[in-house]
């Protein structure tokens, strides 16, 4: 049977789920195939140990449900006051089944259109629109969206690494690892959940790579190894015989009943040395699946052979109408903001959706028209720094966009964002911005080029570079904002895709920008020195 869509999405995981949310809610002709029988596949498997690294912080101190999105990072956006994540675990580490079945929920409560145990075998381009083939059927769509996830487990390319046991596949409980010198083979969060698991068994537990251990206390990106994990880095340092080794694995092989393993260090001047071991495990991460794509349609990945790449709309960056969805659209802000996760891609898929609609069924992008006078724009800006939880979590990624229009001549502006996508009538009198929300900054740069005066804000952090993350001397001036180490709002002004200037607002404990000397004052100054 032959099926004709708009668009098709592949995968019902929680990036599928969303953006199906998302077309759905605005009319669209879409249909999202999966292949398991049930949504969100990956987290019936993964995390091996069934505890997410993922925040469930129900108790906020607010009954605001955009800043308690803030710290919520399992929820899918959606207008249904009851699918909420809390609702379905108070643990601040939830436990992965409770995703699964939150998910399932979404979905059966929003009546998506998913199509399940129909799983893609290939995708083709046929001159302007794709050709799916699933299952018995075949699909035409204008826009295909890949929402498919990690294809599989990433191996290396190390002499012998068939002998090491794979992630996938490692014993949950340590027990079986009872008195065993075992080498572990990578130091993201999946080694060190891996690790946390031996600690009370094995004998001497080695993680190994080329590059030093990554925590995201320092890195600021919450893939980088979490503090949950730190009893390993613990004892590592109090001498308890486990290491955490800076090297690459030259060559693995089996000796008698045990394995030997080759290393050279990388901090060590290349000293090598030969290490025995009882156990190898593999854990170093996931990769993408690209067996399904024909050669009409084969996407370019990023350097790291892992990831599509991709342009800053979305989109393939060698496939026109090719767009990836959830985990798959990290590229543009690999380990920094949250595109990884659930909770940074959702923000993306709200405005993926947006664009998809814009291009393909003809719907403005919404925006609305502010007053653009100093103050008014100062209280709108601090508005929503105070407010987003899309800028919150996308930090350097996402951005709000106000595009600068007198008064005296709005009507001879470009339109984007006009008629269907306005939500309010333009302003009299004065001049007026036309403000869009949550567009990846380097997309909005590039899309408003042909503008005079546009200005983008988003939040950033500081230099990552301190050598103590919890003794950073501070300089609380608003002088000095710009030298802030906490995520702080940023405001920067364009003219026609060059950067004219840009001003920080000092840092907050509580995230707070709204104080009259310290925030208003600063901005209200710059930007009246920007607009004049």
């Amino acid at each position: 049977m032959i099926h004709d869509h708009r668009y098709l999405i592949v995968g019902a995981g929680p990036g599928g789920l969303q953006l199906s949310y998302f077309l759905q809610r605005a009319g669209a002709d879409y249909v999202t195939l999966e292949r398991e029988a049930a949504p969100g596949g990956f987290f019936r498997r993964y995390p091996r140990h069934r505890r997410l690294i993922s925040l469930n912080k129900v108790h906020t101190g607010t009954d605001d449900r955009e800043t308690q999105l803030r710290w919520d990072w399992n929820s899918l956006l959606n207008d249904g006051p009851d699918l909420m994540f809390p609702s379905y675990s108070q643990e601040y580490f939830p436990h992965a089944d409770d995703l699964v079945r939150y998910l399932a929920d979404f979905q059966h409560t929003h009546e998506l259109r998913v199509r399940y145990s129909t799983p893609v075998r290939r995708v083709d381009k046929d001159g302007d629109r794709f050709v799916v083939h699933a299952g018995d059927d075949v699909y035409r769509a204008d826009c295909v969206i890949v929402a498919s996830g990690w294809g599989g487990p990433y191996v290396p390319d190390i002499p012998g690494i068939e002998l090491a046991a794979g992630y996938e596949e490692a014993p949950v409980t340590g027990d079986e690892y009872a008195g065993q010198r075992v080498l572990i083979l990578g130091k993201g969060n999946s080694a060190f959940e891996t690790a946390q698991a031996l600690l009370p068994y094995a004998s001497v537990i080695h993680l190994a790579s080329p590059s030093p251990v990554r925590l995201s206390w320092t890195s600021k990106h919450p893939g980088h190894v979490r503090g949950m994990y730190g009893a390993l880095l613990d004892s590592y340092w109090f001498k308890t015989l486990h290491a955490v080794l800076e090297c690459t694995v030259d060559r693995i092989w089996r000796e008698g009943d045990g394995y030997r393993a080759a290393i050279t260090y990388t901090l060590a001047e290349g000293e090598q040395e030969v290490l025995d071991y009882d156990a190898v495990l593999r854990c170093t991460g996931f990769t993408m699946d690209t067996g399904l794509f024909g050669e009409s349609c084969r996407p370019d990945l990023t350097p790291n052979g892992r990831l599509p790449a991709v342009r800053p709309d979305f989109q393939s960056a060698n496939v026109e109408g090719l767009y990836f969805a959830g985990t798959l659209m990290q590229a543009r802000d690999f380990k920094r903001a949250s595109s990884a996760f659930i909770d940074g891609f959702r923000y993306n898929l709200r405005t993926l959706a947006a664009l998809l609609c814009e291009r393909y069924d003809g719907v403005p992008l919404r925006s609305r028209e502010v007053p653009a006078g100093p103050d008014e724009l100062t209280e709108h800006v601090l508005g929503r720094v105070n407010h987003s939880s899309a800028l919150w979590t996308q930090f350097e990624y996402l951005s709000d966009v106000y595009v600068l229009s007198p008064a005296s001549n709005r009507d001879e502006e470009p339109r984007e964002g006009h008629a269907a996508g306005r939500d309010e009538e333009p302003q009299e009198g004065g001049p007026t911005a036309r403000h869009y929300e949550d567009l990846p900054e380097d997309y909005a740069v590039a899309r408003f080029a042909g503008h005079d005066l546009y200005l983008t804000v988003t939040l950033r952090w500081g230099r990552r570079d301190h050598p103590d993350v919890f003794a950073i001397q501070r300089h609380p001036t608003p002088e000095r904002a710009d030298e802030c180490a906490f995520l702080h709002p940023v405001v920067r002004v364009w003219r026609r895709g060059e950067l004219l200037a840009e001003r920080h607002l000092l840092e907050d404990l509580q995230a707070r920008w709204q104080d009259p000397v310290r925030h208003i004052a600063p901005l209200r100054a710059f930007l009246s020195e920007q607009l004049r």
